[in-house]
């Protein structure tokens, strides 16, 4: 007997009517090309016909065993990097700016929105409900739901904006600007190249 396990990327979708279905998958389906679409709904010939046309992989109804990971804080050094992470976790305003390391093992949660002027280590999480502003490499984990995102390209990164992975390779070396625009993510250069001569 042979046997494989594969680790699958899955998206799942609630079915509500064909067309808004049909338009966010015409204007985002790169995106879904290594993925498992589960489908939530009545399974329609029509939806059917659309997602083997763009060669898409997709189930109807299956329900899936959902585990959640569980982020250990490591103390990698004293209990001062742990005072700022909860007063992030309890923001007073809206914009929270940090320039400390997010280090593996250690996950940020913030409602308002976020300047982090270092680093996200491989391991490291940054969940958050507004606009996000990275300015150094992200090697982690970073859940976006806000306006727009600002990040540059990490092979390393697992980058999800409004519950979709946003697959490195639309991303480019500097600085880019993700943002949701009519149920389209839109990737945008941040930083355009002048010509001073």
């Amino acid at each position: 007997m042979k046997t494989k396990q594969y680790s699958v990327k899955i998206f799942e979708i609630e079915l509500e009517d064909d067309d808004s279905f049909i338009s966010f998958f015409d204007k985002n389906y790169l995106f879904f090309q290594n993925n498992l679409i589960v489908i939530k709904g009545q399974q329609r010939d029509s939806i059917k016909k659309y997602l083997d046309e763009k060669n898409l992989k997709y189930i109807f109804n299956l329900e899936i065993p959902v585990q959640k990971k569980q982020m250990k804080s490591l103390e990698l050094e004293p209990k001062k990097e742990q005072e700022v992470v909860k007063k992030v976790e309890k923001p007073k305003t809206n914009l929270k700016v940090i320039d400390k390391l997010v280090r593996s093992g250690q996950e940020i949660k913030i409602d308002g929105d976020l300047l982090l002027l270092n680093r996200v280590n491989s391991g490291g999480s940054i969940i958050i409900n507004g606009t996000l502003i990275v300015t150094q490499i992200v090697d982690g984990s970073i859940r976006c739901n806000g306006d727009f995102m600002m990040l540059q390209a990490s092979s390393k990164a697992n980058i999800v904006f409004h519950d979709v992975e946003v697959d490195n390779k639309f991303l480019q070396d500097k600085l880019n600007r993700v943002e949701l625009i009519d149920d389209e993510i839109v990737i945008t250069p941040a930083l355009k190249e002048k010509n001073w001569v």
